[in-house]
């Protein structure tokens, strides 16, 4: 088969290239790479740098492709609160012209990365897919919209569509930017580094994480579906939930430092528990992830060369 690939040269999106190529197939890619590196795409991909609202660039990848799985977006939630409007331009707008050169192009399969940020703050910590949205932020917002464009347009443009709600993934070369970032990396930064690990919060709030490897087997496992159902969406999760706190600890049992906690009494702009419901990941994926959390920190203890040195 044929994939094409938006945020190609993210760490989900070079890993999930990588896979798909030594499966057998074929991949072209587009990435801005604000975020991802030209030297992560694999050499066998098609790749080309440039924005997912530019449509021409768009329609060339995307002539005799079979599936396209969209991974481009901005994902900070804190970020988002500052800059809205470039969420909304890059996460909604990138989407519906990804939807638009799809339609003009004759593609009819899409697999869609969404987020467990949708939820927001809920009665349960145990997110399934029928509960109501809740987002608390602009990031989350903008997911939430992509989502209904999606279902829309894929009804009313007869595209089959996929979408995966991916809770906190981490793994082996997650981007680290010097602000808003991911709480795994920058936690394993300040530990090894002797410096202070910031708590936002009680530090009690609880996060679903889930492993690289165990997302790319779920977004490779929707590309090669042999049918769609009626446009499901799906929680892509561990199905366990972790404070903060305990994450901090396990990762400094795994490098044998202990952990300097400086707490920050603003609380966290998101839900308290998040934990995914993954009944519909076994059922229409037929997928159990892998990984357990201290397999996955072990993995990025010996991989990262930001941190395995």
């Amino acid at each position: 088969m044929r994939f094409f690939i938006t945020g190609i040269a993210g760490f989900l999106g070079s890993t999930l290239a990588k896979k798909l190529i030594e499966d057998g197939h074929e991949v072209r890619g587009l990435d801005n790479l604000s975020s991802g590196k030209a030297d992560n795409v694999h050499p066998e991909v098609v790749f080309e740098q440039g924005d997912v609202n530019d449509a021409p660039k768009l329609w060339s990848l995307m002539q005799d492709v079979d599936t396209v799985i969209h991974l481009a977006a901005r994902v900070s939630v804190r970020e988002s609160m500052r800059y809205p409007r470039d969420y909304n331009h890059t996460n909604v707008g990138g989407t519906v012209s990804v939807l638009e050169a799809m339609r003009d192009t004759s593609v009819k399969r899409l697999v869609f990365s969404s987020s467990g940020a949708i939820y927001g703050q809920q009665d349960t910590s145990l997110m399934h897919e029928a509960l109501p949205p809740n987002p608390e932020s602009p990031y989350a917002v903008s997911k939430l919209a992509s989502e209904y464009y999606i279902r829309t347009t894929g009804r009313l443009w007869g595209i089959d569509t996929i979408t995966l709600r991916i809770f906190n993934a981490y793994g082996v070369g997650q981007y680290l930017p010097p602000a808003n970032p991911p709480v795994i990396p920058q936690f394993f930064k300040q530990i090894l580094g002797g410096g202070s690990v910031v708590i936002n919060g009680d530090g009690h709030q609880t996060r679903d994480f889930v492993y690289l490897d165990d997302v790319v087997t779920a977004l490779a496992r929707a590309a090669n579906l042999s049918a769609f159902p009626d446009h499901p969406i799906v929680n892509v999760g561990s199905g366990v939930e972790t404070s903060i706190l305990d994450l901090a600890a396990l990762i400094g049992e795994i490098t044998k430092k202990k952990p300097n906690l400086l707490p920050d009494p603003k609380p966290e702009p998101n839900a308290y528990g998040m934990q995914a419901d993954l009944t519909q990941l076994k059922t229409v994926l037929g997928f159990v992830p892998q990984f357990s959390l201290e397999t996955g920190l072990q993995h990025i203890l010996e991989n990262d060369e930001r941190f395995s040195g």
